[in-house]
């Protein structure tokens, strides 16, 4: 059965879209103001306890209840990924209970590698300062805090030696094993347990579930989220792991409760759209994604923490294009270029819905190789849309040398990135020349591109090649090969319309039933804000 439940999801959801177009009026909340993914140089600032994080809490051996209090904060906002706040929350603990050993533990953490970060000469350095300092007064921990202390000290040296890195991490992961099987029962345990074994798996890239290491990760956080599904912690790195697998619904049951486990914490509010994207549940994503962009808004006013709030957008742009809503997609997409001064998410929001009209109020092409690829890609294609083929080939020129270049966005080249839009492109300007099989040999260029994109969150192209492959064949009238064609991407993106609208005119073609796609098609157009008759404009 399809994962929606949307009678009243749909309307707000809806409502929800109004919301964002307003907010993203708004200034851009205050995490931006440094890098995302990296610790600001100072955490001497004082940082308020806030209402909004939820009730996760962990005892530690000090009788000041305001260290306790900072130290369940920074603990909720570790597990939430805002470790910039995290770490000035143990720090504040620290200045409650100077004898506290752990609270210099959780600040040693928080300069830690993650899985937006690696390992860096001075965030080692603070590391290896911290633990010290907890280790000089670790007399009054308990055991267990003690055994934490004592395994993250096995990370750290004096002196940063690259080449040595990946022994230290070792060191540190045998430790954590060795306090796991001596404290069995406890959650915090295990899940710092499975991080320290997450962070040594390859990346960036897919994991094989039947690799020992995975496995290993993965039975970790089963046994922590079989004694609480709620664990916020465990929920949070078992959705990073399994969706990396082939079986990302195995996160399913805990992301239902992680979305809200800490209301103001928006990377949270976001995690279930990871889940619910693989999984094919499209308006949940949307719904997951709305949430923590409004938790951003909230961060503005110092009510939330906003994490990623540029990430929370181009995690909106790609669930809601699936989901054939174009509006959120759009307004999130300007957003994006609003928050980053970079047009990419808006030229393919508005290629995939067919806004023609619109690419022009994108503003000047951009500097960069792989922005100015896909500002080319939106007016070559509203060039062609437009019956203008001379000005979809320049641009189509000029997205081509791009797609030459050296230049990455995130860790994918433009060879496979912009490569694939190129051959989209060619394959449009070749179809509306008449010349059918030369782009049909195109299109399957975009595929094979599309399909070595290497796997990330959400995928770079809130689109399919096989969108456009497989609408082409229908147009040719090969009706078996465009359903052979649409069933492979339904593979890949579960329950998405766009395929489905394509494979019932497949099945249509060849005059075999449909009934039961034809149902699934009008469930995954639910929440559509727009007419949608193919599977590309």
């Amino acid at each position: 059965m399809i994962g929606f439940r949307h009678n009243v999801e749909t309307v707000k959801i809806r409502v929800s879209a109004v919301l964002l177009g307003a907010a993203l009026t708004m200034s851009t909340p205050g995490r931006a103001q440094h890098m995302e993914g990296s610790l600001p140089h100072d955490f001497d600032d004082p940082i308020r306890l806030y209402t909004s994080l939820g009730t996760f809490t962990r005892p530690i051996s000090s009788p000041n209840a305001e260290a306790q209090a900072y130290f369940n904060q920074g603990f909720r906002l570790m597990y939430a990924f805002a470790r910039p706040e995290a770490g000035r929350s143990f720090r504040e603990a620290q200045k409650r209970d100077p004898e506290c050993a752990i609270c210099y533990w959780g600040e040693a953490w928080a300069w830690s590698p993650y899985l937006s970060e690696g390992r860096t000469a001075e965030h080692d350095a603070r590391a290896y300062a911290t633990i010290q300092k907890a280790r000089t007064i670790e007399g009054h921990a308990s055991a267990v805090e003690k055994a934490l202390i004592e395994a993250m000290a096995a990370r750290y040296a004096e002196q940063f030696d690259r080449s040595r890195l990946i022994d230290q991490d070792r060191a540190y992961a045998a430790a954590m094993a060795r306090v796991a099987q001596t404290y069995p029962d406890d959650l915090d345990v295990a899940t710092l347990y499975a991080e320290s074994l997450f962070l040594m798996l390859p990346r960036p890239g897919a994991f094989d579930i039947h690799d020992p290491d995975v496995a290993r990760t993965l039975s970790v956080l089963e046994t922590a989220l079989k004694r609480d599904i709620r664990h916020p912690g465990a929920c949070h790195l078992y959705v990073h792991t399994t969706e990396l697998t082939t079986e990302p619904q195995r996160a399913a049951a805990c992301v239902e409760i992680l979305g809200t486990a800490m209301p103001g914490a928006s990377h949270l509010n976001h995690m279930p759209a990871h889940t619910w994207t693989r999984a094919g549940r499209w308006g949940d994503a949307v719904g997951a994604s709305l949430l923590a962009w409004q938790t951003d808004q909230k961060g503005i006013k110092g009510d939330a923490v906003a994490t990623y709030p540029a990430h929370d957008l181009q995690m909106l742009v790609y669930a809601a294009s699936y989901d054939g809503q174009r509006a959120p997609a759009i307004s999130a997409a300007r957003g994006i270029a609003k928050l980053t001064g970079d047009p990419m998410y808006l030229a393919l929001a508005l290629v995939r819905f067919g806004r023609f009209d619109e690419v022009a109020t994108m503003g000047d092409r951009p500097a960069g190789d792989i922005p100015g690829g896909m500002w080319d890609f939106a007016h070559g294609y509203a060039a062609l849309r437009a019956g203008d083929l001379k000005g979809a080939r320049e641009h189509l020129d000029r997205l081509t040398q791009a797609a030459a270049s050296s230049a990455t966005f995130k860790f994918h080249p433009a060879k496979t990135l912009l490569g694939t839009i190129a051959a989209i492109l060619d394959g449009e300007i070749l179809r509306s020349a008449g010349n059918t099989q030369a782009s049909l040999e195109s299109l399957e260029r975009a595929v094979a591109l599309n399909d070595s994109i290497v796997i990330d969150d959400p995928e770079p192209l809130p689109f399919a090649a096989r969108h456009w492959l497989g609408a082409a064949l229908l147009d040719a009238k090969r009706y078996a090969d465009a359903e052979r064609v649409y069933r492979e991407d339904l593979a890949r993106h579960p329950h998405n319309g766009w395929a489905l609208t394509g494979l019932e005119g497949a099945l249509r073609g060849q005059g075999k039933a449909f009934g039961v796609i034809e149902q699934e098609r009008r469930a995954a157009w639910t929440r559509a804000d727009t007419q949608i008759q193919g599977s590309r404009f």
